[in-house]
């Protein structure tokens, strides 16, 4: 989906003439706070439907999935504006009846970071899908894509897009592209690919239709999964494996560096895996418990 729908569009096009007109607002800025809004409209139009349906958690979850992108503070800042300024203009205008941005701020980074899974509570959950109480039909799928999720770290915007020409599962790679259409190479381990490789001989084949893309997640209609699809998924199946902390698809990107670097990676190898351009993005991974740094020291200083 790469268009808005018209009452997004129409709401979006109101504000910048009001922003340009009312407010005096240079032609920078405008097509900053275009280009903004784009972004944050077309994630509401799929997770939200329609804009009386955004509520804070919508906006949060956005917030969220910015934050993972590595934007700078600025930048973070800017968009936090926009939005807060477009829905209160949408409630002057009286096409809200309520604010769902007013109580939005400039939060610190460690409240959006996803939290990070212990070795155990990640074994738990990949179990989840096709433990007894699942039930579900699509059970090899989600478990092919848990495991696919904690074997690369890929973003939930890049798995939706893997397709099955993307696939070199037996030289254990997969081909993304990421932002800016950056594409790299991420190895997946030997778990994931017998789960993605049973999937695709087996479940995938009876959700495929005759006007199928080749997508490797496909839903009941033989059309690309969704990302919330995904994200409702993780939430399903941590509830299921008695995770309580608060989890989403990102989840599995922080788990996946943070014990990539407990076990002693290079924080440089983690960076091309996660396809960060910067790796003062990823040192955001690197939240590593105290005790275990004095571990990592006592064992390999010569002097510990």
């Amino acid at each position: 989906m790469d268009t808005l729908h018209s009452q997004f569009r129409s709401a979006l096009e109101n504000f910048l003439n009001y922003m340009l007109i009312e407010r005096n607002f240079s032609q920078n800025t405008r097509e900053s706070y275009n280009n903004d809004l784009k972004r944050y409209l077309m994630f509401m139009q799929e997770s939200a439907r329609e804009m009386r349906g955004i509520t804070a958690s919508h906006i949060e979850r956005f917030i969220s999935e910015l934050y993972e992108t590595g934007l700078e503070a600025s930048s973070m800042a800017r968009n936090i504006s926009a939005i807060r300024s477009f829905h209160k203009f949408l409630v002057i205008e009286r096409a809200l009846d309520t604010n769902p941005a007013e109580n939005l701020h400039l939060p610190k980074l460690a409240r959006y970071l996803p939290a990070v899974l212990s070795v155990e509570e990640t074994m738990r959950l990949l179990e989840a899908p096709l433990g007894n109480t699942a039930q579900s039909k699509y059970g090899s799928r989600d478990k092919a894509l848990l495991e696919l999720l904690y074997a690369t770290g890929v973003r939930v915007s890049e798995l939706v897009n893997i397709q099955q020409q993307s696939l070199y599962l037996e030289a254990g790679f997969v081909r993304i592209f990421g932002k800016g259409s950056k594409e790299r190479l991420v190895p997946v381990g030997d778990s994931a690919v017998q789960w993605v490789n049973q999937y695709r001989t087996g479940l995938r084949l009876s959700l495929v239709k005759g006007d199928s893309d080749d997508y490797l997640f496909l839903n009941s209609r033989g059309k690309k999964l969704s990302r919330m699809a995904i994200y409702s998924m993780v939430e399903h199946y941590a509830q299921l494996a008695g995770i309580e902390k608060k989890i989403s698809p990102h989840t599995f990107r922080h788990t996946f560096a943070t014990h990539l670097l407990e076990g002693g990676a290079d924080l440089r190898a983690v960076q091309e895996m996660l396809g960060h351009s910067s790796i003062v993005t990823t040192q955001i991974y690197t939240h590593i418990d105290r005790s275990f740094i004095k571990e990592v020291h006592k064992t390999f200083h010569p002097r510990g």
